[in-house]
């Protein structure tokens, strides 16, 4: 993993690692809430021998007697007589330890117990408890018959705080183990992570271009018509840019069609084959959307239009083109619906008749787009691709697994299908001011300050300002033509499919 992708790994998951750090956080004040403070207190001391000569001064022992009494200020020897003194039960914290101070012949004690009186009152009682047992641990006093007092340098005080548990510290400890540990989770989760999330994720599996990011629309109609609801909106643009780059990509195939696909359903395949049909339609392009899911068709059902007759009734010979293919909204797309759902849809696709079929339409129309199954459940888009100029396979992001992707490449690398390209639906969206820089308004184009000063719109602004009413009055055209046809002609239509049905009905 890269810097980058560290970077990029947070960005994408700083809920996880905040509330990992949260949780560790109130934790930790719920143990610092829950734990029982402690006091230490602390004196400085001199052991002296009493009627003391150079030769009888403690500190004049060998050093491992010293270390000797010095270790038995940590035993019971001292503290059970120290308990008894301050009335302490025998169960209750006296943590007691002695040391020399540096080089000299002073001796530290340090006393840590859960109430801060108890502390001072051992402080000062276990020196004195030292002192008196010290002479049964030293044979040069025992030899001498000198017995041993202690002379108090420092002496000890109540403290008024504890030592622990500290808040601040802990919490400080709590933030940062939960933020190293909400980062371990985010990078482990990251690489744990099976599903595509971006381009790099289709880059890292195929060697096919991504043609065009489609970014999520939040609380609308999955099946949404971009084009016609925001005409200049992200979803719009993106489809606009797939087109554009189609259109390169049909350079080099020269066959003028393509099949939409996906790994599985419900990645947006039906909904970018629509979009991108009616956003070649608006270049001036005749174009067709063809219906070719057999199992599950939904072209004519999100467009508004007549699915009960249309590819397999032409295949059947039930009904002849030119009755079937229905005009959308007066503009230059046309649809041809599924029709009929047959018993053998693949069988049916890879035909003669279909072929043939398909080779008419190639020469009344300049573009056409296929709808059809996803690639992992059934193999129809790779019958029908061999007729078109490859495939477009779509990719949604945050839902199609890697898998699944590496598993319908795999089926497609077999059966030698040509991916043009692939389409990532369902991507973040970008800032609003990515899209709408023509708007004057927007914050990101004026500057930030106290002297805030209206950026004079460029020409590329000024161009974009007069063609929007244009583009509006165009996209309300255009569904008032779709209305118009839909009481008319879609009428007429309706009836003419219904009254083919009812014949073949009665034929057979």
């Amino acid at each position: 993993m890269t810097v980058r992708d560290f970077l990029t790994t947070l960005r994408q998951r700083w809920r996880l690692v905040l509330a990992t750090m949260l949780v560790v956080v109130a934790a930790t004040a719920l143990a610092t809430l829950q734990t029982r403070p402690i006091y230490e207190s602390s004196t400085r001391v001199y052991l002296l021998a009493n009627n003391q000569s150079d030769s009888a001064n403690v500190y004049n022992m060998p050093a491992a007697e010293l270390a000797t009494v010095i270790q038995v200020a940590t035993s019971p020897i001292v503290l059970d007589p120290v308990r008894e003194q301050l009335g302490v039960a025998p169960g209750t914290m006296l943590n007691v330890s002695a040391e020399r101070s540096g080089d000299t012949p002073l001796l530290d004690v340090r006393v840590r117990a859960h109430d801060a009186q108890v502390a001072a009152d051992a402080a000062t009682a276990v020196p004195q408890q030292l002192a008196a047992v010290a002479r049964n641990f030293s044979p040069m006093l025992a030899t001498s018959g000198q017995s041993v007092s202690a002379e108090t340098i420092v002496p000890a005080s109540v403290p008024n705080r504890p030592i622990e548990p500290d808040p601040v510290r802990n919490l400080a400890l709590g933030a940062l183990a939960g933020l190293l540990l909400g980062v371990a989770f985010a990078v482990a989760r990251q690489a744990l992570d099976q599903r595509v999330r971006e381009v790099r994720d289709i880059d890292a599996l195929s060697d096919r271009p991504v043609l065009s990011s489609v970014p999520y629309r939040k609380d609308d109609d999955p099946h949404a018509l971009y084009l016609d609801i925001d005409p200049f909106g992200p979803q719009a643009e993106a489809v606009r840019r797939l087109r554009t780059n189609m259109m390169f990509v049909d350079v080099t195939t020269g066959k003028h069609s393509f099949v939409v696909s996906s790994t599985l359903p419900g990645e947006g395949k039906t909904t970018t084959a629509i979009n991108l049909a009616l956003a070649m339609s608006d270049a001036g392009t005749k174009v067709l959307l063809m219906d070719a899911d057999l199992r599950h068709p939904s072209v004519a059902t999100n467009m508004g239009l007549e699915g009960a007759v249309g590819l397999t009734t032409v295949l059947l010979g039930d009904a002849e083109l030119e009755d079937v293919v229905q005009r959308w909204g007066g503009t230059n797309l046309h649809v041809l619906a599924s029709g009929e759902t047959p018993p053998n849809p693949s069988e049916l696709l890879g035909s003669t008749k279909m072929q043939d079929l398909f080779d008419r339409l190639s020469e009344d129309y300049d573009f056409i787009l296929v709808d059809t199954p996803p690639v992992l459940p059934v193999t129809d888009a790779m019958v029908i691709e061999k007729l078109t100029g490859g495939m477009l396979l779509i990719v949604a992001s945050g839902e199609t697994r890697k898998r699944h992707l590496s598993e319908a490449l795999r089926t497609l690398e077999t059966t030698e299908t040509h991916i043009a390209g692939f389409v990532l639906t369902k991507s973040p969206p970008q800032p609003s001011a990515y899209y709408n820089y023509y708007n004057g308004d927007d914050a990101p184009t004026r500057p930030e300050g106290a002297r805030k000063r209206r950026r004079r719109p460029s020409r590329r602004d000024r161009r974009m300002q007069a063609s929007r009413p244009h583009a509006e009055a165009a996209a309300r055209a255009r569904a008032d033509r779709a209305r118009l046809t839909e009481s008319s002609e879609g009428l007429e239509f309706r009836a003419r499919s219904r009254r083919r049905i009812d014949e073949r009905a009665d034929q057979s």
